[in-house]
């Protein structure tokens, strides 16, 4: 019997579960998408409702690969996609919306993302954002990508104030938002959206996750999702295209980190003591 996955709330008040599902380099092959598929139906079957994808994904086949998955079912899910800053203009931002709308086979996106920072004014954006939430394309939007002081310029703006999440690289291995963008938004109830939260696999190798997994029965990748679900207000996206990665995604969930587990975590993984750069990937 499954522990009920824990969920965090965006600002409208809408609940999430704090495991969901991300889709970067999915709709790339056609020979696995049949696999990815059943994978992100078996995590919606699990209760991992959130599924995380961007039209930058595979030029829009992540998107085609979600609407599949949803077909049928699509109030099962909570859809967030992102528009690139290249498109990020006042039409553009539109233009590449409703384009998303036809990949993923959907009348509206739970939450749309600006990509990352780009040329554009982020009030042209937002101004896009407000116009499609208010056509009921979108039902909110947020960020990726962005720092404190990104987070500050756009929450100044006229409606700024909506910004529902931002999407950053957030796992074991790159703690630098704790210092002040996961404590900023915390304060605002601003929900963090932590992407590769694997760190892209290389976090699997790590000896003292080994010893801490083994504990408690666990993978290291299980141990790395149950950090991130002590973190409040923070919701994790792994990817995966296989339905056994799904199970021991949510597997993950029924592990409580004791407190001698957590400053194990922080031995092995320091958090920052000064302000760090941003991480991307």
């Amino acid at each position: 019997m499954h522990d009920p996955i824990p969920t965090t709330a965006f600002p409208d008040g809408r609940k999430v579960p704090v495991l969901g599902q991300g889709t970067w380099r999915m709709g790339e092959s056609r020979a696995k998408a049949a696999d990815e598929i059943r994978s992100l139906q078996l995590g919606l079957d699990l209760g991992m409702t959130l599924i995380d994808t961007a039209e930058m994904y595979g030029n829009g086949g992540a998107e085609r690969i979600v609407g599949e998955a949803v077909h049928g079912r699509r109030d099962d899910a909570f859809i967030v996609s992102k528009v690139l800053p290249s498109n990020a203009s006042r039409s553009g931002t539109i233009a590449a919306c409703e384009r998303s709308l036809g990949n993923l086979g959907t009348d509206r996106i739970d939450l749309y993302l600006l990509h990352w920072r780009g040329g554009y004014a982020l009030a042209e954006t937002v101004a896009a954002f407000e116009d499609l939430r208010k056509a009921g394309k979108i039902l909110a939007w947020g960020v990726s990508n962005f720092d404190v002081e990104d987070m500050e310029e756009i929450s100044a703006l006229p409606d700024g104030g909506h910004v529902a999440t931002n999407q950053v690289l957030y796992n074991l291995a790159r703690r630098g938002i704790e210092y002040d963008l996961l404590p900023w938004c915390r304060r605002r109830g601003v929900p963090i959206m932590a992407y590769s939260p694997l760190d892209e696999g290389r976090l699997l190798h790590n000896t003292d996750l080994i010893h801490i997994a083994k504990a408690h029965q666990a993978t290291p990748a299980q141990v790395a999702l149950a950090f991130l679900k002590s973190r409040p207000g923070v919701i994790s996206i792994p990817k995966t295209g296989s339905t056994e990665r799904a199970r021991e995604n949510r597997d993950a969930m029924d592990i409580h980190l004791t407190a001698d587990n957590l400053a194990e975590l922080d031995r092995a993984f320091a958090p920052p003591k000064r302000k760090v750069r941003l991480e991307v990937i």
